[in-house]
């Protein structure tokens, strides 16, 4: 049995886990290794020691793998961002697919070797998201090296929480995730709040000025820029947000929130404008869609159209079909489907979402398409169906958790013809399959890549009706 603090040399990694650690076979233990990929041979010290793994810090390469790159991001290591960016995209991809085809296969029990398509890239690996949020702390993570650091209970910090560490963050000079003026703005906020003497929020304490900072863009060219403040003093939101307005004429959405919860989350906090539209639009296939400050949309605005046409591809629309679309959000797949449909039934939990859901239906001009707010299992009833008719077809493309029990047996009984089911999560959504197989067989699988450098991938199945 390894000890804790025990040096392992000359382990060889043969897979990545999740939080971008290496994975390696240790005595029949798996030890995780910190910063480490498949094909690298390494020297790491064991920190953690469990009855089943051991976790354990990369101290040497001895070998590098044939996929290891140069990290592109001077943050890497530290920042809880892009883990894999130490890894060659096409062999991030290669353990993308090979990760959707473990779980469909192993937890589902399916048979998808002559199903399953190739992944689809990127086409934007950095630069790629539309929206970022940032914390204000007066607690900086410095750092000594990438992966070591030291703490400093005195100095401020706008940028991103240091992972294990909730009240640390991590300063960012420069963030690779989303395209200008998003660094230009950040780092001027910072500098003026600095000059000016505005607090920074101290996250224990519940006290200070300023406490986050939301940027999203659009491939429209709009820009929408949010501070959420906690506890201002006179003339201090005037101040930063007049500085903003002047030095950023690019920004479309000038809006602020004062949160003094003890919590981060602004959906019950009233939202004021201070200069410009209270919104900013995206655009897909003639479509737009409105994005308020809380409004949910894909955060890879590109990659997201390119799922959405293998959605439509998937439900196969003649023009004639009754369509449910599950979790539906601001309605985004619905109205994109709406065109080629007779009717689209969105269902979705968030009230606000329905809310542009609908505004976005009617600024689109689509009438073949109608929106209800509630628990999906409470919603999706056999009295809905009997009310709204049964689907020709059903997308479902539910949160990180997956469906409910209670769903998806509703959608055994309605037993519709296909169902095309999106997934961020291929875990639970290979633990739905493998309930819905009773009735279904999976006739495609298509992994889509929405986040390079990351673990995450999104996954498409197309399901037919047994004959």
């Amino acid at each position: 049995m390894k000890k804790k603090n025990q040096v392992l040399e000359g382990i060889e990694i043969v897979d990545i886990a999740d939080q971008g650690k290496g994975v390696a076979k240790v005595d029949g233990l798996v030890c995780f290794v910190s910063h480490a990929i498949p094909g690298d041979k390494v020297d790491a010290q064991v920190f953690k020691k469990k009855k089943s793994f051991l976790e354990a810090r990369l101290l040497n390469i001895q070998t590098p793998s044939e996929d290891r790159v140069e990290p592109f991001c001077s943050h890497f290591g530290v920042c809880g961002g892009c883990k894999w960016q130490h890894m060659d995209y096409k062999a991030q991809l290669r353990f993308k697919q090979s990760h959707v085809y473990n779980a469909l296969s192993r937890i589902a029990h399916l048979d998808i070797s002559t199903c399953m398509e190739s992944i689809l890239p990127s086409k934007n690996t950095q630069y790629y998201r539309n929206k970022l949020e940032y914390t204000f702390s007066n607690k900086r993570w410095f750092v000594d090296k990438p992966v070591e650091g030291q703490q400093d209970e005195s100095s401020n910090a706008l940028g991103f929480h240091v992972p294990g560490r909730f009240d640390k963050i991590i300063g960012i000079e420069h963030c690779y995730l989303q395209r200008e003026p998003s660094n230009n703005i950040r780092n001027g906020i910072y500098e003026y709040a600095e000059k000016a003497g505005i607090s920074f929020y101290d996250l224990r304490r519940h006290e200070g000025a300023l406490r986050n900072l939301i940027i999203r863009t659009s491939t429209t060219g709009e820009v929408m820029v949010v501070v959420i403040f906690a506890y201002p003093e006179e003339n201090q939101v005037d101040s930063l947000m007049g500085y903003v307005q002047e030095s950023f004429p690019e920004i479309t959405s000038l809006q602020y929130v004062i949160n003094q919860k003890k919590n981060d989350t602004i959906f019950d906090q009233d939202v004021y404008l201070y200069h410009g539209q209270d919104c900013i639009y995206e655009q897909m296939e003639g479509l737009r869609f409105k994005i308020s400050v809380k409004s949910f949309y894909q955060t890879n605005s590109e990659q997201a159209y390119e799922l959405y046409k293998i959605v439509r591809e998937f439900a196969g629309l003649k023009g004639n079909e009754l369509v449910f679309d599950l979790y539906t959000g601001a309605g985004t797949i619905a109205q994109f489907v709406a065109r080629d449909a007779k009717h689209v039934v969105g269902i979705e939990y968030v009230e606000s979402a329905i809310a542009d859901a609908k505004e976005n239906a009617k600024l689109n001009g689509i009438t073949n398409a109608e929106f209800f707010a509630g628990d999906m299992k409470d919603v999706l009833t056999a009295e809905f169906v009997e009310e709204h008719g049964k689907p020709d077809v059903i997308i479902t493309d539910p949160p990180r958790a997956g469906m409910h029990p209670k769903v998806v047996e509703r959608i055994l009984e309605i037993a519709s013809p296909k169902v095309v089911y999106v997934s961020c999560n291929p875990s639970t959504q290979a633990r739905d399959l493998e309930v819905l197989s009773s009735l279904y067989e999976v006739e495609r699988v298509k992994p889509v890549d929405m986040f390079p450098h990351t673990q995450h991938i999104e996954n498409v199945v197309l399901l037919k009706l047994k004959q």
